[in-house]
This record gives C-alpha cells, sequence and structure tokens, in this order.
C-alpha cells in the first residue's frame, strides 16, 4: 500500500474540495465541501459524539428512497454554520445538479451536512458560517489537492488545547483501490500522547510520511506539562468541540455497505484522538463511494475499511502537523498554540 498522488481526498477520482475561509478580525470560521461527480455517489453516516449537529443524515439510513448526495458540508459555527449547506445546495441548483423531480431543471440537491463548534474563538460570538459561505466554498472546489492547517471548517477548530484545523491522507490498496480520508479535527480529547509529545497516530505513516516527525526534547515536554497543568479543569465548562469528516473510496458499495465504512472509519478517531465521542464532542463521519471500481468481495471490503480508518488517522495527524498558532486575545478571542510551535525541537 502507498499513498495516493496527493495524499489528500482528492485521490479519489471525481470528488472535489473547496474551502471557504473566514479569518479577518473578530472572526475565526470557515467551510469545507466535498463536491461528488456529476450524478452523485453513494453515501452513508455514522454519527458516535454526544453533541452532534447535522443535517440531511436520516436520508442516508439505508432503509430510506434517496441513494446518491451532490455535496457533503463541514463548517463551524455551531448549528448555526449548519445554514452553510443552503449556498451549497444554490449552487448545485444553478448547475442543474441534484435529485431529479420529474422535469427538466427541477432537481433538489442533496447535501448532508455537520458542523463543530468554534463560536466566539475569533472574538465575536455571532460570527459564523452562513450561506454565502457555502457557496464559495462550493465556487472554489478543486481536484488539485486538499490545503490544510487553519482553513476551512479548520479555521477555529482546536483539539486537546492545540490548534486544530483539516487534515487528509489517502492510500492506495494492492487491489488498486483508492481510499482516503478529510477531517476537521476540533476534539475534547488530544492527538498528542503526554508521554512522549508526538501524535498518538504518527506510527501509522505510510512510506515515511511522517518520517520527519521527531522527538521533543526535554524542555519542550516539560513546558507542555506545565502549560496543560495551568489550563482550567472540567469545573470551569465543557470545551465544547466535534470532529467531523469523510471517508471515500472509488470502489462501488451500496448504502449500507458506505454506513459501515462510516463506522469503522471512527476507528481511526479512536487511534488518533483521547477521549473521543465524549458528551461534549458532536463526532460524526460521512462514507463517499464514486463506484469507479468494481464491487469488493467480503475480505476486500474489509481491507478497504480498515484501510479508510488509517486514512482517518493519519489525516488528523496532517491537521495537527499543518496547523498555525493564533492569537485572537486583541478581538477577545482565543490563543491557540501550534502543535509545532509547542515542540519545535520535534522537527529540528
Amino acid at each position: 500500500m502507498r499513498p495516493g498522488t496527493t495524499n489528500t481526498l482528492v485521490d479519489v477520482a471525481g470528488l472535489r474540495v473547496g474551502h471557504a475561509t473566514r479569518d479577518a478580525p473578530g472572526w475565526l470560521t470557515g467551510v469545507t465541501v466535498v463536491v461528488a461527480p456529476p450524478g452523485g455517489v453513494v453515501a452513508g453516516v455514522d454519527v458516535r459524539g454526544g453533541g452532534p449537529g447535522t443535517r440531511e443524515t436520516d436520508l442516508l439510513d439505508p432503509r430510506n428512497l434517496v441513494d446518491r448526495v451532490d455535496a457533503v458540508v463541514l463548517g463551524g459555527g455551531s448549528a448555526f454554520g449548519l445554514a452553510a449547506a443552503d449556498g451549497v445546495m444554490d449552487g448545485l441548483l444553478h448547475d442543474g445538479r441534484g435529485w431529479p423531480m420529474g422535469e427538466p431543471g427541477r432537481v433538489v440537491p442533496i447535501v448532508p451536512a455537520a458542523i463543530l463548534f468554534d463560536l466566539g474563538r475569533g472574538g465575536a460570538w455571532g460570527h459564523r458560517p452562513r450561506a454565502e459561505d457555502g457557496r464559495a466554498a462550493y465556487v472554489a472546489a478543486t481536484s488539485e489537492g486538499v490545503a490544510q492547517g487553519n482553513v476551512g471548517a479548520g479555521t477555529g477548530a482546536k483539539a486537546g488545547g492545540l490548534k486544530g484545523g483539516i487534515g487528509s491522507a489517502s492510500v492506495v490498496l494492492d487491489s488498486g483501490v483508492t481510499v482516503a480520508a478529510l477531517v476537521a479535527v476540533n476534539a475534547v480529547g488530544s492527538p498528542i500522547d503526554p508521554a512522549t509529545g508526538r501524535p498518538y497516530a504518527v506510527g501509522l505513516g505510510l512510506d515515511g510520511e511522517f518520517a520527519h516527525v521527531g522527538e521533543p526534547s526535554g524542555a519542550d515536554l516539560e513546558a507542555a506539562r506545565e502549560r496543560r497543568a495551568a489550563q482550567p479543569g472540567p469545573s470551569a465548562g465543557p470545551g465544547l468541540a466535534t470532529t467531523i469528516g469523510v471517508v471515500a473510496t472509488d470502489a462501488t458499495l451500496t448504502k449500507a455497505q458506505c454506513q459501515k465504512l462510516a463506522g469503522v472509519g471512527h476507528d481511526g478517531l479512536a487511534r488518533a484522538l483521547k477521549p473521543v465521542h465524549t458528551l461534549f464532542d458532536g463526532d460524526t463521519l460521512f462514507a463517499l463511494a464514486t463506484g469507479g471500481r468494481p464491487a469488493p468481495d467480503p475480505i476486500e471490503l474489509t481491507i478497504l475499511m480498515e484501510a479508510g480508518a488509517d486514512c482517518v488517522a493519519r489525516a488528523i495527524v496532517h491537521a495537527i502537523l499543518a496547523a498555525e498558532s493564533v492569537d485572537r486575545s486583541a478581538d477577545e478571542g482565543v490563543v491557540l498554540r501550534s502543535w509545532r510551535d509547542a515542540f519545535p525541537s520535534a522537527l529540528a
């Protein structure tokens, strides 16, 4: 197995990814859109966090009629941010894409969505993604790779006290099937092993993917321990969070198999974050199958799903490595240190 050409979600042929980033003074939020190829893709979803915010997930139940989606929206803004999907629907409608309603030009775009909590991190509580941000992310969607770190839905993200963000990873299996993931990492749990200062899932890298991530110095580890000790405890209130993402493949899968792929993908969250699926996370993963390659047999399907979980974990590592520190204290917002700034000796 090896990473795909870009080592991102768009290595699954036909998928495009676009971001809208709002990081002006007072702002720290955004939207990420995964756009399906014309005709849509088969999809499933698995919601495991105790505080989810989602839209159009019920229709992905294998018992229900609609069998294709046109895009998936990942956004900040908590429940307010679900409005970003309206802009994506408008863009798809303009392009004539959606569930056909019997007459030419009459379609209803199918756009499931999930949101994470980043309200107030830029300073102003009311600043959150809106329909125009979803439309901008849709227009910006490209198959040329996925920008990672402080972009899109990851703009205001944090993870275990460090800066979170967008991450992505892919793998080409020995069968030729491609599997990939894109994750917006905004977790209550930490992606970093406190004993080593390294991401929990760094050992899952392929072909030297994380060879540049070394061991932090003792001084960096001690400074990190002191910062953790100084952070407010649970009595100060929950750190509202949520990690959301997409797992995708070019194999031909049914809705039920996509739902299972999304469920196994959550194993990747558990490999890369601790704790995970808490009451204060709304952890949600979508799964997409473009159908560009044949349907796998049961053994191949098991390998594919396991690879998807590892892609989720690797994407989380990429999000943490790509994230950049932010300081919005001048706007009464947050100060979030990136892993790179917290452990500079690990990349020396």
